[in-house]
């Protein structure tokens, strides 16, 4: 996937901003020299680092020669704590180099400090080496020590890094200062590769430089959560007892005792033969992959035993084989019919995690959890998104057929529920190649077709015209597959509505490998793995891609497969049905009081014909009902890509 800028490159520069904003404002030379110097330095001083590099810089238009140039350096300096690159670079291109003294050091500390903003660390060393064999002032060294291990950590040298900020300690003579590089330290490991972190634990002989690396690969491995987090936490805390990074764990979401336990032995059920083959393979291969990566944090022996509902037996005979064997826990099935025949059993000895949804009117047993890829959920986040971005007038266009009526129901109640007001949907025909009716209809341009005729008919002759859409639309609501989608929003275009932000669910993705252009501009809900993976499953998705070439387009159930393997540690150990939420493959996971896991989508936007990760807004404050479609065919309800012919995701 193409990204405009990698979320390892963003969460760097951020953690670089956050590096450079925790040192002080640098201090020579004309301090306290006039009122305007002296607020910015008291802006500054409150974190207001934009206000004050403005300050600065209203002070240097004021002065001249070298007081001048030390406080647009100064200024510099400030829009580099703020994040504001441009800005710092324009300035710092008007100072020309000093000849030397500390002016000469501010000017090369900002200079390597962009470099690192911009993500050049060897450009940041060719300016920082010479630095540090030099004499300098505390603060000096402290700021050079700390750039020089953020250039490392670019470069993808994590001990390095860390022997560099150990060392720092040396320059800093208070407790504050003290903790704040170890936190500025575990902010740099925490965007470190994994496999950098373990091949450089594994050449040092220094046990404290050993502890952090070792902390941050169990870190970034598991995502601080889960059975692997767990158990390797309790495991690394007995072996380095007093390291310096225990007072960083104190600031982290440690897990309880309680949440340490795990099934000895797992049996999933997936349709591995027959024509959901593909979908089950993957659904395992997704699951698989999150054992292993866990595994090493695990204690205990523990054993994953896969069966087939279609063998002989079915779900039910695969179910009791599973316990006649020994399964603590059990996931699946995968297929809405399996799921129902599981759930009429009246006695389920052992928790299933089932991988769909029952009917709304079907009750499930005790200890039975549901989690779907829901479509609806997808709508309901598109409503969320919508009424965040001050949309409260919309119109859908939705494919005639179940899944469509699925889609609407589910955007229109949440919407509603949020405040907004869906003013009209219409339906298409999903093979149709013209929707101009639909969307006529939908935008009004019939009506004002209809006036113009009554116009020209009173008039007696032509009229010069152009159609005229309904004013009164905030945005779009589109349910649609990629095919459909893309002529739908040509067509948009076309009918005087190409202005209107369009919402949709990930069905509009289809990663078949055809150009997404027609789709620029449009919105949609879909899983963190296919749009912007957390950073300890970044590379995930490319490896399924490389060993199951052929399960690509099925890569949301890889991303399934993953949260289920650790959903079950959760809900093993859940009480009264409640559960931590998770950052997960598919979503933000949380468990409702009905045993249903729903999610929190990421969202991504058609730039150039790629799909460009949005902004997280997890925080938004909004309900998420819960919209259970009708029984249908037997079709995964979350694997739209080859149900189009069913009522269960197609249109």
């Amino acid at each position: 996937m193409n990204y405009v800028l990698s979320s390892k490159r963003i969460a760097f520069l951020f953690i670089c901003a956050l590096i450079l904003n925790a040192c002080a404002t640098s201090n020579f030379g004309g301090i306290g020299s006039g009122s305007d110097e002296q607020r910015a330095r008291a802006l500054a001083a409150n974190g207001r680092h934009d206000d004050a590099a403005g300050a600065f810089i209203g002070a240097a238009t004021d002065s001249v020669g070298t007081e001048r140039d030390r406080l647009t350096l100064l200024a510099v300096e400030q829009w580099l704590f703020a994040g504001d690159g441009r800005r710092a670079r324009n300035a710092l291109r008007s100072v020309p180099t000093p000849a030397g003294g500390e002016l000469l050091w501010l000017w090369n500390a900002n200079a390597a400090a962009l470099a690192l903003w911009e993500g050049k660390p060897d450009e940041a060393l060719a300016v920082l080496e010479p630095l540090s064999q030099q004499p300098l002032f505390g603060d000096h060294r402290s700021r050079v020590e700390a750039l020089r291990a953020d250039a490392w950590f670019q470069k993808g040298d994590p001990l390095r890094a860390v022997d560099l900020y150990i060392q720092r300690e040396n320059w800093l003579n208070d407790t504050r200062s003290i903790e704040a590089n170890r936190q500025r330290l575990w902010a740099g490991l925490m965007v470190a590769n994994v496999q950098d972190l373990r091949d450089a634990a594994s050449v040092t002989i220094d046990t404290t430089v050993r502890g952090w690396l070792t902390l941050a690969a169990l870190a970034n491995s598991t995502g601080q959560q889960g059975i692997g987090w767990g158990n390797g936490l309790v495991r690394w805390q007995d072996e380095y007892v007093d390291h310096p990074a225990i007072g960083v764990l104190s600031d982290l979401s440690l897990p309880q005792d309680s949440l340490l336990n795990y099934p000895r032995q797992i049996a999933i059920l997936l349709p591995l033969s027959g024509n959901s083959e593909a979908a089950g393979n993957a659904v395992k291969n997704g699951f698989l992959g999150a054992y292993f990566a866990a595994v090493s944090g695990i204690d205990s022996e523990q054993q994953i035993r896969i069966y087939d509902v279609n063998a002989e037996g079915g779900v039910v005979g695969a179910y009791s084989e599973a316990i006649l064997n020994g399964a603590e826990f059990v996931v699946g099935p995968l297929l809405r019919r399996n799921v129902a025949e599981l759930a009429s059993e009246l006695l389920l000895p052992v928790p299933v995690l089932s991988l769909n949804y029952l009917d709304d009117n079907q009750t499930s047993p005790p200890g039975f959890f549901q989690f779907a890829l829901s479509p609806e959920d997808e709508a309901a986040s598109a409503a969320q998104r919508a009424v965040e971005n001050d949309g409260v007038r919309a119109v859908a266009l939705v494919p005639a057929n179940d899944w469509g009526r699925r889609m609407v129901t589910s955007f229109a109640t949440e919407f509603e529920g949020l405040g907004g007001e869906l003013l009209e949907y219409r339906s298409y025909e999903p093979n149709s190649q013209d929707f101009s009716f639909e969307i006529e209809n939908v935008m009004a341009l019939s009506q004002s077709v209809q006036r113009y005729q009554r116009l020209r008919a009173n008039i007696g002759g032509p009229l010069q015209f152009d159609p005229r859409r309904r004013q009164d639309v905030d945005l779009i609501f589109l349910a649609a597959d990629a095919k459909a989608g893309r002529l739908i929003k040509s067509q948009l275009k076309f009918h005087y509505a190409g202005d209107l932000p369009v919402y949709s669910t990930s069905f509009i993705y289809a990663m078949d490998g055809r150009s997404d252009a027609d789709l620029n501009g449009v919105q949609f809900a879909d899983a963190p793995w296919v749009i912007a993976p957390p950073a300890w499953i970044a590379d995930y998705p490319d490896v399924y891609g490389e060993y199951w070439p052929s399960e690509k387009r099925l890569t949301r159930l890889h991303a399934m497969g993953y949260d289920a393997y650790h959903l079950v540690g959760e809900l093993f150990n859940s009480r009264d049905h409640r559960m931590n939420e998770i950052v997960g493959a598919t979503g933000r996971l949380f468990l409702s009081a009905d045993g249903r896991i729903h999610r929190r989508l990421a969202w991504a936007q058609f730039e150039r014909g790629q799909p460009v990760a949005l902004p997280d807004m997890s925080g938004f404050p909004g309900r998420l009902e819960e919209q259970v479609p009708e029984d249908s065919e037997e079709e995964p309800m979350y694997w739209p890509e080859d149900s189009r012919d069913n009522s269960t995701g197609g249109n």
